[in-house]
């Protein structure tokens, strides 16, 4: 479940963690939109905007994107960010980063802290 600690409201239930170098490259791509009822977390390797850097090459539908610093406090949020987007960096340095569909970052905001274990 991820959580949002700053106000105690559950924003989804399934959580997926992309913990290996191959799940990190694949991210969604190629996802089937319709699967996607899940966050995915990337534990990065290390505090920083270019490593945090994404792109939604072969992703086929838009995602909320949440960017977190090392104690898991928000830096930035994109909501609805396009299929096919070249880049998206974070303002700030990011060591976690969570994909989510698209609407269910409604409510999260830059200083928030979020939670989460997988299911």
């Amino acid at each position: 479940m991820l959580l949002n600690k700053s106000n105690s409201k559950k924003i989804i239930f399934k959580v997926r963690i992309a913990d290996t170098s191959w799940k990190r490259l694949r991210g969604l791509m190629f996802e089937n939109q319709a699967l996607f009822d899940y966050a995915l977390v990337f534990n990065l390797p290390r505090e920083s905007v270019l490593q945090a850097t994404i792109h939604m090459l072969f992703v086929f539908f838009p995602i909320d994107v949440v960017f977190l610093d090392k104690n898991r406090k928000v830096v930035d949020v994109i909501k609805s960010l396009l299929p096919f987007t070249p880049s998206c960096s974070p303002k700030k340095p990011a060591k976690f980063l969570i994909e989510l569909p698209a609407g269910k970052a409604n409510g999260i905001k830059e200083g928030d802290e979020l939670d989460w274990h997988e299911d």
